[in-house]
């Protein structure tokens, strides 16, 4: 047994839900390169020691996703065990050190989203030493930080999640669990031109440099423009922008959720800065609002870039589980039993794999404890006491579809 996973069977060397969240985050799984086995492991050591079964599923590069099988399940528990690189130089506390200082566990996934899993780990395990046999099935999964073919969506492939019903464990706000999210178009376009003397350009030759900020101020016209909802989410968007605003201090934050959102978020070209561009190439990404069509939206974009190749690296249309589902029920209720307060359901700006969930036909909610503002950033860190409240609510949801 590895050191990362000494002291898994005892309970006051690691078993506490801090302490699971600190072993997790020791055990590294940046995606890229995304290898996941070593996290898989320990959480099948965990999960065996406790009698339950599992099943790994292995795929190239370690990107290994874990089920469980036990019988009759009717809540799927989810959540992604691979991370986004870090950089060390300025973290307070080593992004894969996992430690817990000042009321928090320091570390990359700490709050994307280890400790979500780790709070999962811990119900599971507390209502089974309390005698109640949890009626669940977990996917611990790889590949959601890139949007590979490996994860969530090659357990759907092979019709391995059986409940439809699921909770996945990503981290929202203390009291408002996520019950849908944007669309999602992003792609890889590769600009061609003509060269020719840079002199005489624009007269002379076809700049595939210009092609793609021609592109760009064509998706600047269309984030210009908010879409119109249907009264049956208005409520929601409304919702979900005062608690952005409580979150992030932005205002005028329903713009988020009514218009696209889109970042070049890498672009290179050119040959040299006296001959007009040959060819240029760009990663785009876009988030889709409900009311904006998507096939309209693609045709836009490729009518607006007649001389690239697009192509499309995922694509997902804007999803909803609806608020008087069950499983939009049976985690407000236990929110507002925890924290005392209302649950506020809210939509979400970003994507996670509920996308796929929802697309085949899943009711999904996300909730889930973590820091976040630090999601992806510099000092990612989750609250030990979230880390407590997420257990304490997901015991309760477990023991709801359990009776």
């Amino acid at each position: 047994m590895s050191s990362s996973r000494a002291g898994l069977h005892n309970r006051e060397d690691g078993m506490d839900v801090a302490r699971l969240t600190s072993s997790l985050v020791r055990i590294r799984s940046e995606n890229p390169p995304g290898k996941t086995a070593d996290v898989v492991e320990y959480i099948r050591e965990f999960l065996d020691s406790l009698g339950v079964k599992c099943r790994v599923i292995p795929h190239p590069g370690g990107r290994d996703n874990l089920i469980t099988t036990e019988p009759d399940p009717r809540i799927l528990l989810c959540g992604h065990v691979d991370v986004v690189p870090a950089i060390p130089d300025d973290w307070t506390h080593d992004p894969y050190g996992g430690e817990i200082a000042g009321g928090y566990v320091w570390g990359r996934g700490a709050t994307d989203m280890k400790g979500g899993c780790a709070a999962l780990l811990a119900a599971y395990r507390d209502l089974i030493e309390s005698g109640v046999e949890p009626k669940a099935q977990f996917a611990f999964v790889c590949d959601e930080e890139t949007g590979g073919p490996y994860g969530i969506r090659s357990l759907l492939a092979q019709n391995l999640l059986l409940p439809r019903d699921c909770l996945i464990a990503e981290p929202t706000p203390p009291t408002s669990p996520a019950a849908g999210q944007k669309g999602l178009y992003r792609i890889d376009l590769s600009f061609r031109g003509r060269p020719g003397h840079s002199s005489l350009y624009p007269m002379v030759g076809k700049s595939a440099v210009m092609a793609a900020f021609d592109l760009l101020g064509y998706l600047r016209e269309v984030h210009a423009h908010p879409f119109p909802v249907g009264e049956d989410l208005q409520p929601l968007i409304a919702q979900s922008a005062r608690v952005f605003h409580e979150v992030f201090g932005l205002e005028g934050v329903d713009d988020v959720l009514t218009r696209v959102m889109f970042n070049p978020g890498r672009i290179e070209g050119g040959e040299k800065a006296n001959i007009v561009a040959e060819q240029c190439r760009m990663e785009l990404d876009i988030r889709v609002p409900w009311g904006c069509p998507l096939d309209d939206l693609k045709k836009g974009i490729a009518a607006h870039a007649p001389d690239a190749t697009i192509r499309e690296m995922d694509v997902a249309e804007p999803t909803l589980t609806p608020p008087d589902s069950r499983i939009v029920r049976t985690v407000c209720r236990e929110v507002e039993r925890v924290y005392g307060r209302p649950a506020v359901p809210l939509l979400q700006w970003a994507a996670s794999d509920a996308k796929y969930l929802r697309t085949e036909g899943f009711d999904v909610v996300e909730y889930g404890p973590g820091e976040i503002t630090t999601l992806h950033a510099v000092d990612e860190r989750v609250s030990v006491e979230q880390l407590e409240k997420a257990v304490d609510v997901y015991r309760g949801v477990i023991r709801g579809y359990s009776g």
